[in-house]
């Protein structure tokens, strides 16, 4: 038994190192997901309200191209800047298909692309990139690579002793080895099939059967609860504030998740993980996502 405990012993040693790591400071941040960066009274008073310290802004998106070579898409226009006090986390959204095979230079050009507009909208003291990719098994090895490379190409390139790469990680990829990266942010939000969506009502217009919620529902995400515990990476929380709007089959449905709903879910993966509950972070940043719920629900939902 006392040979048992000290071959496990330096295995629960680097989880708890990766655990503790410093990198994920107890701070409160938001995405930025449109096209221009221009904010509004509401959107400025939001930051400051409930102490926002980091924004991960969407600087473009990489797809396939036509010629089957990953290309910059909907690229960010700077018409406005962010408030001193606040973090910038350049981010980029890659699709999946972009990483079925390995592409030469890629990482290097992304640095660059990044770096560049850093430059041209006098974007300072930025020394941490995020990459948003919804990899998969078929996916992943390259994806993984890919990261390496992002991060050397960042060191290569900065002036700082230590450069920070961090990913997105989905639900079910907590049940895959874990990135390359110094950290991960947890997205739990999208977690349902939204083709099962059901919405059944009588004639005279009640609801008699709801399906579950395809942006948030807890019964989606208590089957990758039991994953958290021994994902050794570093993690912050991510949570939907948006409403999806769509149409199918002529019918217009608009998903938005009840408070309520967002703050189980919230506690329920803080259990299985505690430490989920140092970085907290809402998707989106937008005037009406901050008018959906009232300041003592963003406190709730932000609450370390």
């Amino acid at each position: 038994m006392t040979r048992l405990y000290f071959l496990l012993l330096p295995a629960l040693l680097l989880v708890a190192c990766q655990r503790d790591d410093k990198t994920l400071a107890e701070q409160n941040g938001v995405y930025y997901w449109r096209t221009t960066l221009r904010l509004d009274s509401a959107e400025r008073a939001f930051l400051h309200q409930h102490h926002i310290r980091k924004a991960y802004c969407r600087y473009f998106d990489v797809v396939m191209g036509e010629e089957g070579e990953p290309v910059p898409n909907a690229t960010l226009a700077f018409s406005d800047t962010l408030p001193s006090d606040i973090e910038v986390v350049p981010t980029v959204y890659i699709t999946e298909d972009c990483m079925h095979k390995a592409h030469p230079h890629l990482a290097e050009k992304l640095v660059k692309r990044i770096l560049q507009m850093n430059e041209t909208n006098d974007i300072a003291g930025v020394h941490e990139i995020q990459i948003d990719c919804d990899y998969t098994v078929r996916s992943r090895d390259i994806y993984y690579n890919f990261l390496k490379e992002v991060g050397q190409e960042l060191t290569a390139n900065s002036t700082q002793s230590r450069p920070i790469v961090s990913t997105t990680i989905r639900l079910h990829q907590l049940a895959m080895p874990v990135p390359p990266v110094d950290y991960g942010v947890l997205m739990i939000y999208n977690t349902g099939d939204p083709n099962k969506f059901v919405e059944r009502r009588s004639a005279d217009g009640r609801l008699l059967e709801e399906g579950r919620n395809p942006v948030l529902d807890l019964r989606d995400v208590m089957p990758y609860v039991k994953y958290l515990d021994d994902y050794s990476l570093p993690l912050g929380a991510a949570y939907p504030v948006y409403q999806w709007e769509r149409t199918v089959y002529g019918v217009h449905l608009e998903h938005t998740v009840a408070a309520d709903e967002i703050l189980r879910v919230k506690q329920a993966v803080e259990r299985a993980r505690p430490d989920l509950s140092r970085t907290i972070v809402t998707y989106c940043l937008d005037k009406e996502n901050i008018q959906r719920y009232n300041s003592e629900t963003y406190e709730e939902i932000y609450r370390h």
